[in-house]
C-alpha cells in the first residue's frame, strides 16, 4: 500500500508531536517539515534526518498538510496549501461563528482545486465536539456541560504571546463547574511594557472577554509551565420520554500531543472525503483510523 506523504507546517508545540504522530502510523511517511527559518543551522537536533524547507514546494509530492501554526493564520495558510493540491488539517480552536466562516471559506476553496479540508480537528473543538454530537443523539433533550481542565490552553497562551509587551505567557483554564471557566493568564513582560495595558489588551481579547480572566505578571513564565489538560462533559437529558439520563466523558492529557494525533487521524480522513471542508462530527470515525473497513467493523461492532 502507498504511503500517505504528510508535511507537518510549523514546529512549535503541536508541530513537533505531530511529526511524532506521523512517524508512528503505519500509512504514513513525514515528507518533511515546512518552518520560515529554514536554515540548516536552526534545525533542532530530532530533525536532523527530516527534509527542512521554507516552502512545501520543495519536498515533491505531498498527499496532506498539517498545520501546526496558530488558530488566526489558518485561513490564508490553509487556502494556500488547498490551491497547491494539498489537503489541509487544521486545529483552529476558536468555537462558533468564527469555526463556522473558516469551514465555509475552505469549503469553496477545497470545491475549486479537488482538495480535502477538516478544520478545528484538536480535541476541543474536534473529538470533544464528536462526543458531544453522540452524547445529544443518545438523549435529544437536555444539556450538556463541557468542563475544560485545569490545564495549559495553547490557544489561549498563543494569543497572549502576540500582545505587544509580552516576552513570555502561560494561560490556565480553571473549571468552576457548569460549563463556566476562570482563565488565570501569566506574563513575563518586555521592560519597557506597561502592565496596566497589557492586561487591558488581554481581557478585551475574544479569547478571553466571555471569561473571568486574571492577569498576573511573573518573573519566570518557564518556572510554572506544565502541558496537562484535560476535560469533563456531563450530559442529562431525556431519551424518549425516560427522564435522568446522565452520561459523563472525562480525560486527563498532554494538550498539544492528543493535538497532534487527532490531526494525523484527520490527515488520513481527509483521503477519503469529496472535495471541500468538514468538521469531525461530519465524517464517519472509522475514516480516521487505518487498515480496510471490514476488518475495523468486526474489531468495532
Amino acid at each position: 500500500m502507498t504511503s500517505i506523504r504528510v508535511a507537518v507546517v510549523g514546529y512549535g508545540n503541536i508541530g513537533k508531536y505531530a511529526v511524532e504522530a506521523v512517524r508512528g502510523s503505519s500509512d504514513m511517511e513525514l515528507a518533511g517539515v515546512v518552518r520560515r527559518n529554514s536554515s540548516v543551522g536552526n534545525h533542532p537536533a530530532e530533525l536532523t534526518d527530516v527534509p527542512v524547507v521554507s516552502d512545501v514546494k520543495d519536498l515533491g509530492k505531498v498527499n496532506i498538510a498539517l498545520l501546526c501554526g496558530p488558530s488566526r493564520n489558518i485561513s490564508e495558510a490553509a487556502e494556500q496549501y488547498l490551491a497547491l493540491g494539498i489537503n489541509t488539517v487544521d486545529s483552529f480552536d476558536i468555537h462558533g461563528e468564527a469555526l463556522w466562516n473558516l469551514r465555509r471559506q475552505l469549503d469553496k476553496a477545497g470545491k475549486t482545486h479537488g482538495t480535502v479540508s477538516i478544520v478545528s480537528a484538536g480535541w476541543d473543538p474536534g473529538s470533544d465536539s464528536v462526543v458531544r454530537t453522540l452524547m445529544e443523539a443518545m438523549a435529544p433533550k437536555g444539556i450538556t456541560y463541557t468542563n475544560f481542565g485545569p490545564g495549559m490552553s495553547m490557544g489561549h497562551t498563543v494569543a497572549v504571546k502576540s500582545k505587544a509587551g509580552v516576552r513570555n505567557a502561560l494561560s490556565l483554564t480553571i473549571p468552576t463547574g457548569t460549563g463556566v471557566h476562570r482563565r488565570m493568564v501569566y506574563v513575563e513582560l518586555e521592560p519597557d511594557a506597561v502592565f496596566a495595558d497589557v492586561e487591558q489588551s488581554i481581557k478585551t481579547d475574544a479569547y478571553f472577554v466571555k471569561d473571568h480572566t486574571i492577569v498576573t505578571q511573573v518573573d519566570d513564565v518557564d518556572a510554572l509551565l506544565d502541558m496537562g489538560h484535560g476535560v469533563l462533559m456531563e450530559r442529562k437529558g431525556v431519551s424518549g420520554v425516560t427522564q435522568n439520563q446522565l452520561f459523563e466523558f472525562r480525560m486527563k492529557i498532554n494538550n498539544p500531543a492528543l493535538t497532534a494525533q487527532i490531526m494525523a487521524a484527520c490527515g488520513r480522513a481527509t483521503m477519503r472525503q469529496q472535495p471541500g471542508a468538514y468538521t469531525m462530527p461530519e465524517i464517519p470515525v472509522m475514516d480516521l483510523l487505518p487498515g480496510e473497513r471490514e476488518a475495523l467493523v468486526k474489531l468495532l461492532c
